[in-house]
């Protein structure tokens, strides 16, 4: 969270869904307001876990396509353009997780 707060990530919420799904604990979700700025995010994400806990991260789609997943196991991190934001909902769909942190 604070690597994506230090890269200047936008509306990021720490939810919990240890008790709605079987594959992650956690979703972090943040928006990103520029493809720049996505791709900055995510490898902002990657460094700062590899560097602490020494895990590789899984990283999927790209800064273009609005929507960057990288993939720790226990924690997936979703990196959106406003636009896929707004369009898939995430916080919606998974609603019966708990938002532990909303930082705007």
């Amino acid at each position: 969270m604070d690597a994506l707060e230090d890269k200047k990530g936008e509306n990021i919420v720490l939810l919990d869904i240890q008790n709605v799904a079987p594959f992650a604990d956690y979703f972090v979700i943040c928006t990103g307001s520029s493809d720049r700025m996505l791709d900055a995010l995510a490898e902002g994400a990657i460094d700062s876990i590899r560097e602490k806990y020494r895990k590789k991260p899984r990283r999927q789609g790209t800064a273009s396509t609005g929507w960057v997943l990288v993939d720790y196991g226990d924690i997936v991190v979703h990196l959106f353009s406003p636009d896929q934001r707004d369009f898939y909902q995430i916080e919606e769909l998974w609603s019966d997780g708990k938002i532990l942190l909303r930082l705007k």
